[in-house]
């Protein structure tokens, strides 16, 4: 049913587009015809926003595999830098929920875990819409903040890093196989922000997939039972992934002598000090709208990144 329903808004959207063309078309000729200009001001107007939808929906061409049109777990974890890297690592968390939201995603914070002084150590969260996966991949890797430190009393400019990575959420369909004997269950008292709401039980939940190294943990809920849910549920994820890029790894491996070395210490840099830009560097896509960046307008980023891809894979079958 949910394919159904995804497959049908595509339709629905080309019939849709078709329609404006059809009308806009017929306002044209009408314009050109009568000398009519308020039918050529029509045409005129709804150009704009026929090549917008048709550009959304050229984008959507570009997420074919199978686990890109469904929901992602997105984890950040803050790297070197400090408390300035824990505090960067906060506004990737904002920033990504800015962008689900804005694209009308379900966004569910799973787990948080706070830094001492400001800012967050990790977070993990749900993003539930059409396509959020496909979008969000383009995500993964090391984000570097360059600044004026907030936690300077000197006032230097500062680096911070803080790493993406996401995942398909995949769903209960997709077998994943778990052996519960691999698995290391360790409960704990989660920590939260004190008072009324000091948490009181061993509720919180970490699962070590002892194979793979894979540990997830949950303690948003008071439930342990949910909590150990939730837990899983990531694992799921994260497990797929694993074996996915495993697969992947050793077909690359296979073709070493095609393979590009494109390794880097960083995907993306976001520079509010001297100067303001944000400039991927796979990409070569930039802007000096920092503030929009930070504020979840992330889709040229990732559009710019998912076009390269795509060109990437035709020339590698060709």
């Amino acid at each position: 049913m949910q394919d159904k329903a995804r497959l049908e808004k595509v339709v629905n959207s080309w019939q849709s587009i078709a329609d404006q063309l059809g009308d806009a078309e017929a306002a044209l000729e009408i314009a050109v015809e009568e000398d009519e200009p308020e039918f050529a001001a029509e045409a005129r107007e709804a150009a704009p926003k026929l090549v917008a939808q048709i550009e959304q929906l050229e984008l959507r061409t570009l997420l074919g595999a199978e686990e890109d049109a469904g929901a992602a777990i997105v984890e950040i974890n803050s790297g070197a830098g400090g408390t300035d890297a824990q505090d960067w690592a906060e506004m990737l968390l904002r920033m990504y929920t800015r962008w689900a939201e804005q694209q009308g995603h379900k966004v569910s914070l799973l787990d948080r875990q706070d830094g001492e002084e400001a800012g967050i150590k990790s977070a993990t969260l749900q993003v539930e819409g059409d396509y959020a996966y496909g979008f969000l991949k383009a995500e993964m890797g090391v984000h570097r903040l360059v600044r004026i430190s907030p936690f300077d009393s000197n006032a230097r400019r500062q680096t911070a890093f803080a790493a993406v990575a996401a995942y398909p959420d995949v769903d209960q369909e997709i077998e994943v196989d778990i052996n519960e004997g691999d698995l290391r269950i360790d409960r704990y008292r989660a920590s939260g922000a004190g008072g009324q709401h000091v948490n009181t039980t061993d509720s919180a939940v970490r699962i070590t997939h002892e194979p793979t190294g894979i540990v997830v943990q949950c303690q948003n809920e008071r439930s342990q039972h949910k909590n150990k849910a939730t837990a899983m549920k990531v694992l799921r994820a994260r497990l797929y992934q694993y074996y996915v890029d495993k697969a992947e790894a050793e077909a690359e491996a296979k073709a070493a002598p095609k393979q590009k070395i494109e390794w880097g210490s960083q995907i993306r840099s976001y520079v509010l000090q001297p100067y303001q830009m944000v400039k991927d560097l796979r990409t070569s896509h930039e802007t000096g709208n920092v503030s929009a960046v930070l504020d979840g307008d992330l889709t040229p980023f990732m559009k710019a990144w998912l076009s390269k891809e795509a060109g990437q894979a035709e020339e590698d079958e060709a």
